[in-house]
């Protein structure tokens, strides 16, 4: 029997893999609602729980609109309803909400939950199928467990700003939310692994992700400078180059155009290089004879590359990479990867009229869970959009009560 043709597309099921999954997402900023977006996107129904002036995300748009552009990619296929915590009223429809739901998600400092009454320990009592997911900055336990986390905080603490940058200058931070959104990640993994063993179960868990430890493992070729001098002392920014300054070629060199990104992670790929560069005879240079003697000779070698970059396109280099099977990229600006061919045909970026940005574009999950469609793009909610729909249709309050609630300000 003749077997499929391995890019044969997948018989579609019309059943997301968490469908049937209701998250309960007070999550804030980055880290929290990161992991429920991914729920969403995984199929999950997902209500955003805010406080009565919304997320702080939201406040930014005062600033600029396009500061809002990262709450209406993190809250995308979410509803949206406001709650006021620090009322025993509104503690009291999140305990009852807590009755009907799977998940909890919540970056709130360690300690916030449990002296509102609705932490961990109540809440398991309540439902003890309930998995509790709790994003921290130094986590739920330890000496650092009550330092402010903000992204930055957590990258200059963790060890990622003192490999940032380039050597002999300042630590610097990344250029992207690393820690917020690693963190999400993983605390995204940890409620599935849960959720997973309750199925077995029947019984929840509380799932923790401390920032600083999500981004630790990252600093894997960095941490490897260290390790024959524990005292720290050497020096661990390494501009472009590897982090662990074992591999050469490996750096951003000029373009006519720009830069571009070139990596020789084989001696293939270094042979290749040399050929398409003209200069075949460096593969018999004795100081580039072995990837060992090229990151002796680091600042030897770019500046030979370079001299050959700099008189080309980047779409020249890259198009003469790909034909002779090198590692090269160009370095791209935002607009240019927001416009990417291959992400807008394969559905992670998605263009939209967006109710408050206008025309934007906005990205999917990068899980692919196949056999299944793509989920469809929802614009995030207006701050309370979903009131009515969730407290009176979900969980079953009369109109009349919640439109005495909203008086009283508890939701």
């Amino acid at each position: 029997m003749n077997k499929p043709h391995q890019n044969a597309p997948e018989p579609t099921r019309e059943r997301a893999p968490l469908e049937g999954v209701t998250v309960l997402d007070l999550g804030q900023a980055y880290q929290g609602p990161y992991a429920g977006l991914l729920l969403a996107k995984a199929g999950a129904n997902v209500i955003r729980i805010e406080p009565l002036h919304g997320d702080s995300t939201r406040q930014r748009a005062k600033v600029r609109l396009g500061a809002l552009f990262p709450y209406a990619m993190l809250n995308a296929n979410k509803r949206s309803i406001t709650l006021n915590l620090k009322s025993p009223e509104g503690c009291a429809l999140l305990v009852e909400m807590v009755s009907k739901a799977d998940v909890l998600i919540e970056n709130f400092a360690p300690g916030v939950m449990d002296r509102l009454g609705v932490g961990w320990d109540r809440l398991r009592q309540v439902n003890p199928r309930l998995v509790y997911g709790s994003g921290t900055g130094f986590g739920l336990t330890g000496p650092d467990r009550d330092r402010l986390a903000m992204d930055s905080i957590v990258q200059a603490y963790s060890g990622v700003m003192s490999v940032t940058g380039f050597p002999g200058g300042d630590p610097l931070k990344a250029g992207i939310a690393v820690a917020d959104f690693m963190g999400g990640v993983h605390l995204y993994g940890g409620i599935v692994t849960a959720l997973y063993e309750r199925h077995h179960t029947g019984e929840g868990r509380l799932v923790e992700v401390a920032m600083q430890e999500a981004v630790y493992p990252a600093m894997a070729s960095s941490l490897g400078l260290i390790q024959e001098d524990p005292t720290g002392v050497v020096q661990t920014r390494t501009g472009n180059h590897h982090s662990g300054l074992s591999v050469s070629p490996w750096s951003v060199y000029k373009a006519i155009d720009g830069h571009i990104a070139i990596v020789c992670v084989k001696e293939a790929h270094w042979q290749q290089l040399t050929i398409v560069m003209g200069q075949s005879e460096l593969q018999e240079d004795s100081r580039f004879l072995t990837n060992a003697d090229r990151c002796e000779n680091m600042d030897a070698i770019d500046a030979i590359i370079e001299q050959w970059t700099e008189r080309h396109t980047r779409e020249h280099i890259v198009n003469l990479a790909n034909r002779h099977r090198f590692p090269a990229a160009p370095v791209r600006t935002l607009a240019e990867v927001q416009n990417d061919r291959g992400m807008h045909e394969r559905g992670m970026l998605e263009r939209m009229k967006h109710p408050e940005l206008g025309e934007t574009v906005l990205p999917s999950s990068p899980i692919r869970i196949h056999g299944t469609g793509r989920p469809e793009a929802i614009p995030s909610p207006k701050l309370g959009q979903h009131l009515e729909e969730v407290y009176c249709g979900w969980l079953g309050i009369a109109k009349e009560e919640l439109d005495l609630l909203v008086r009283k300000g508890v939701i």
